[in-house]
């Protein structure tokens, strides 16, 4: 058995669930329109850039979890699975993880979004488990803090070096797909890297190195 490992947003669906969750916030009024759509736009450019502070934005991002109750927050959820994250679906996508699958590989999603925004896409993705930034709770509340390290650029590595000790698996024959350049550190580290639909310093990259290149949007 490998793992085949995914980046999800822009890479397993055709667009940003992170971004996509604040203009869901917008549109239904529970943040200010004008300065939250502003600093929502704000922080995905600084993203596609390679340039993104995510302490800063993280701040920004998780304020909203701990300004509602739980069952609010599941309910807006459920909504913005619908609104948001259905018409990002790709048939494309759930060929090739049926083609791991298939293959007898394990499926793991390693996403820098938080696991509140990720955690029903993956299950949603029948992936076998998933790693993403995880937002603080006490007493299931959100606190707006991150609980350990966010699962972004070099800390992707990092949450997945202690999530192979704690599965007993290691990155022999492993594969890795993504679209940013962000993940770069996630494509060097496993034997098989694809680029997906990827920004142009990644496909810079893959051409450099001779990676492949694909598209689930065609």
């Amino acid at each position: 058995m490998a793992l085949a490992i995914f980046d999800l947003d822009n890479t397993l669906i055709a667009g940003d669930s992170d971004h996509a969750w604040g203009e869901f916030l917008v549109e239904k009024g529970l943040v200010d329109p004008i300065d939250y759509k502003n600093q929502n736009d704000y922080f995905y450019q600084q993203y596609q850039r390679g340039s993104l502070d995510i302490e800063e934005y993280l701040t920004f991002a998780l304020a909203p979890l701990a300004s509602h109750d739980s069952d609010s927050l599941q309910q807006w959820h459920s909504e913005f699975m619908q609104a948001k994250i259905a018409p990002m679906l790709l048939d494309s996508a759930k060929d090739l993880l049926l083609k791991h699958r298939n293959q007898g590989d394990y499926l793991l999603i390693i996403t820098s979004t938080n696991s509140f925004i990720t955690g029903p896409i993956c299950k949603l993705l029948a992936v076998d488990d998933y790693i993403a930034t995880v937002p603080e709770q006490i007493a299931g509340n959100y606190t707006g803090r991150v609980a350990g390290t966010p699962a972004y650029r070099e800390g992707k590595i990092e949450r997945l070096n202690q999530w192979l000790t704690s599965h007993d698996q290691s990155l022999k024959g492993s594969y890795g797909y993504s679209d940013s350049i962000n993940d770069l550190p996630l494509l060097e580290a496993v034997d098989y890297p694809v680029v997906v639909d990827g920004d142009q310093p990644l496909k810079d990259q893959a051409s450099a190195r001779g990676w492949p290149s694909i598209s689930l949007r065609s």
